[in-house]
């Protein structure tokens, strides 16, 4: 099975894509999506539909997994990552069905058997859990691979946690 581990966001768009034979969670690739603060709005989010639809059709995820939209004290801030998960939404949607989304502590606990985490926990069990040499950047392409390795240890329940 094929996974891929969307973290949302307007400026960088995290993403990771595992394989996992039921047993152990395997790295194919990871990398962000970015969009410059001076584009237009309506380009950015243009960017980032187009940049998912790119992820789909190069990858041909079975599932797809995006981390939930946490509260965000800058109302500012959270429109504009509502606004991009929205586009990611919709050419994930547009793709398949198969589409999770998990809370910033249920990935935690996932990755790291602890929900409370920091970044930096989550990002060595990352490398751990993929045998890679370095941790994944940016931070938010690690991030996506911690969502595609949620996934993937959630997959008995992954009705749960359907979109």
């Amino acid at each position: 099975m094929t996974i891929l581990g969307i973290d949302p966001g307007l400026a960088t768009m995290g993403w990771g894509v595992i394989s996992f034979d039921g047993v152990k969670p395997k790295l194919i690739d990871f990398g962000a999506l970015i969009t410059p603060p001076d584009m237009p709005m309506a380009q950015r989010l243009l960017c980032l539909f187009e940049g998912v639809e790119d992820l789909c059709s190069r990858f041909e995820p079975d599932d797809i997994a995006m981390e939930e939209l946490f509260f965000c004290k800058n109302v500012t801030t959270a429109i504009a990552v509502g606004e991009a998960r929205g586009a990611a939404i919709a050419a994930m949607r547009k793709y398949t069905k198969n589409l999770f989304e998990y809370t910033p502590n249920q990935i935690k606990q996932a990755v790291t058997g602890y929900g409370k985490a920091d970044k930096k926990q989550i990002q060595q069990m990352v490398k751990l859990l993929l045998n890679m040499n370095e941790i994944a950047k940016p931070d938010d392409a690690a991030d996506g691979l911690a969502i595609a390795i949620t996934h993937a240890h959630s997959l008995r329940m992954r009705d749960s946690f359907r979109m």
